[in-house]
């Protein structure tokens, strides 16, 4: 644009006698200004930025999880790990006792996660002097490995050519004989370790839930020691005193903000939720229905709704909801007073044992309120190493006598244990009542009571046709124990009063969801048979949905037969309009009901599958039809499947072993499955 100008004006002003040069000053100015702007961009746009050098801090690095137990023990000195499958926290509850009751007997334990370490290090655990590695392994579900174990069973069986010859090791089982594969995690354990050289220096012990696992550890248990001294020549050291994990810490300045409230795992998870919701980050789904089912009667059947929007949760038809419950505020309270102890006080409990991966018992700091109300279980019959760890601060010596003999395996000790606490449903509460010169301090009764773990149900919805919402189906527990006090259930009490809206404001259950085996065939067209009474209809009311849905899809759709039981039509048939309308459009090809209390003589489940065996055996051997049973698992479970092996022999042609063998044969194809519990 200067050049222009320049040349304009030469031609348009009156000529002079020197020639003005072909630039002006302003021309070059402006020029030089150019190039210089330029210049500057070109050279500030290559230039990298400089590094400002800073002192460096000598600060630690976060520190990565240990995840080699064999470190471990080195660096402090143990000798005896104890790893737990647990599911509903008894198996880590016998780690933990087992591992305390090392130190009696001059050795050092450490109870451990098989998921947080690194199990293919089991074959370096010689390199451990006088090493022994036990394993406390529940079973859950239809014979599979708890949540925890998952990983440690899958590598039991990768691995083929792991040599485990130097491993010292044993192994607790923890199931319940009611289920078709009774303790069945345990045995694999057992058996596997055998397989890969590991030497078994203990009999696998086995525990029945059905009868009394708390008895049959402590009987385990108290051969297993003398065994083990015996293995590595060791004494025990005679010293019975109790041995504390935790030291307690009052915090009296303590901001509320770094105060645990109530959460699982992360500080302030429930003010700011963030996916992805597990067992350590549970959602808080609003309640948007709790309506009671029965008609009449003195039970209360109830129908719950959460409300997942937002969550990113999904689940399918079958799985279950986990929710965590808090223990009735009545009873905390009441336990406060009895101690002399104001609840409010901020506490941790830290674990004395500092390299331990397991800090505190239950998230720190917290106020003995909020622990005996969202963390530790108050309602359940305390175990045995309980009353042991708590006779010490009896003052009456009858009454330290009787608790260290009931925390015995003598005859007598079991004998009153079973019927003292056990047969006379004694919480902690009723015992500390019925014991008035039990005492204990109030952080070590924290200590020892087990963590309140969260309850499963069944889910009664389909996703398909609710994404957005989820259905909960459950009995209120309630009933008289024989001492004259009344018991309740913590989560079905806690649910039933869970109203849509409490003073204004949404009530929330803290929930996830469980993954679960228990699915519809892959193919629509495969007929399928349901057997469920009472709360047992749960999953079905997902499965019903579910074939309604693909239905209308114009997907073609096999028999959905239904057998269902209620103790009388006119009080407890739950789910009755809405069964009869998936009758009526030909959702459920058959539904069948029996009505235990209506008639003379007491009709259930299994009886109705006798009354159409024909139609029953033909979908079952020609039409390929799967069979679902959930509900209870020690009555109603067993004699559905007799009633099936009964059909499976008259109308099969097959003798009675015959019959067995296909009917378990169901089960392995994945034909045969059942949601039961006990």
């Amino acid at each position: 644009m200067a050049d222009m100008d320049a040349d304009t004006a030469a031609h348009t002003e009156p000529s002079v006698e020197e020639e003005e040069p072909f630039f002006s000053n302003l021309d070059l100015l402006l020029f030089s200004l150019i190039v210089g702007i330029v210049v500057y961009w070109y050279m500030s746009r290559k230039k990298p930025e400089p590094i400002p050098e800073f002192k460096k801090l000598d600060t630690p690095a976060p520190a990565a999880r240990e995840t080699s137990f064999i470190e471990k023990m080195k660096k402090t000195g143990k000798n005896i790990i104890v790893f737990y499958g647990s599911q509903t926290g008894t198996g880590e509850e016998f780690a933990n006792r087992l591992s305390k009751d090392a130190q009696r007997y001059g050795m050092k334990g450490m109870a451990a996660d098989p998921e947080e370490y690194e199990m293919a290090e089991l074959a370096r655990l010689s390199q451990i002097e006088n090493s022994l590695a036990i394993f406390c392994m529940a079973t859950y579900g239809e014979g599979d490995p708890t949540d925890n174990a998952q990983d440690f069973y899958d590598w039991l069986q990768e691995i083929d050519d792991e040599d485990l010859s130097g491993l010292n090791y044993t192994v607790f089982a923890l199931g319940n004989k009611t289920y078709e594969h009774y303790n069945a995690m345990g045995k694999y354990v057992d058996k596997r370790l055998e397989e890969l050289g590991a030497k078994r220096i203990f009999d696998l012990g086995l525990g029945d839930d059905d009868g009394n696992l708390e008895e049959d550890f402590v009987s385990w248990r108290e051969q297993f020691w003398p065994s083990v001294c015996e293995h590595f020549g060791v004494e025990a050291s005679g010293d019975d005193s109790s041995i504390r994990q935790y030291e307690l810490k009052e915090h009296t300045d303590l901001n509320m903000n770094k105060v645990y409230s109530g959460e699982m795992g992360r500080l302030k998870s429930f003010e700011v939720q963030k996916p992805p919701y597990d067992s350590k980050n549970p959602f808080l789904a609003p309640v948007t229905v709790n309506r009671k089912l029965n008609k009449a009667g003195d039970r209360h059947l109830m129908h719950v709704e959460l409300d997942i929007t937002g969550s990113k949760i999904r689940y399918d038809s079958g799985d279950h909801v986990a929710v965590f419950p808090t223990n009735d505020s009545a009873m905390v309270n009441k336990l406060g007073q009895i101690l002399g102890v104001d609840l409010d006080v901020v506490i941790s409990l830290n674990n004395l044992d500092e390299e331990s991966n397991k800090k505190h018992p239950f998230p720190c700091p917290t106020s003995y309120r909020t622990a005996l109300t969202h963390y530790l279980d108050i309602s359940q019959p305390p175990r045995t190493n309980v009353l042991y760890e708590l006779a010490q601060y009896a003052s009456d010596p009858k009454d330290q006598e009787n608790m260290r003999r009931m925390s015995s395996s003598s005859p007598e000790g079991k004998a009153l244990y079973h019927s003292w606490v056990q047969g006379a449903c004694r919480n902690i509460l009723a015992i500390l009542e019925d014991m008035p010169s039990l005492r204990p301090p109030v952080d070590h009764l924290c200590e020892l009571l087990p963590r309140l773990q969260a309850r499963y149900y069944s889910i009664a919805s389909s996703s398909k046709v609710h994404p957005d919402r989820i259905s909960i189906c459950a009995v209120v527990v309630e009933y008289e124990t024989p001492t004259g006090r009344t018991n309740k259930g913590v989560a079905t009490n806690w649910l039933k009063n869970k109203l849509v809206t409490d003073n204004g404001h949404k009530s929330t259950v803290p929930m996830f969801i469980r993954k679960s085996q228990f699915r519809l065939p892959f193919k629509a067209t495969n007929p399928v048979i349901m057997i469920g009474p009472g709360t047992g209809i749960a999953p079905f009311m997902g499965f019903i949905q579910e074939r309604g849905w693909l239905k209308e899809q114009g997907k073609e759709v096999g028999e959905t037969v239904l057998y269902f039981g209620c103790r009388y039509k006119n009080e407890d048939y739950i789910y009755q309009e809405e069964l009869e309308e998936a009758e009526k459009k030909g959702v459920l090809t058959q539904l069948n009901v029996a009505f235990s209390r209506d008639e003379e003589k007491k009709v259930y489940v299994q009886h109705l599958l006798k009354n159409s065996k024909e139609h029953l055996w033909k979908l079952i051997h020609s039409d390929n039809a799967h069979i679902y049973v959930c509900g209870d698992a020690k009555n109603m479970a067993k004699d559905v499947q007799t009633a099936l092996q009964d059909i499976a022999e008259e109308l099969g042609g097959m003798t009675r072993t015959q019959a067995t063998d296909y009917v378990k044969k169901l089960m392995t194809k994945g034909r045969y499955s059942q949601d039961v519990w006990t």
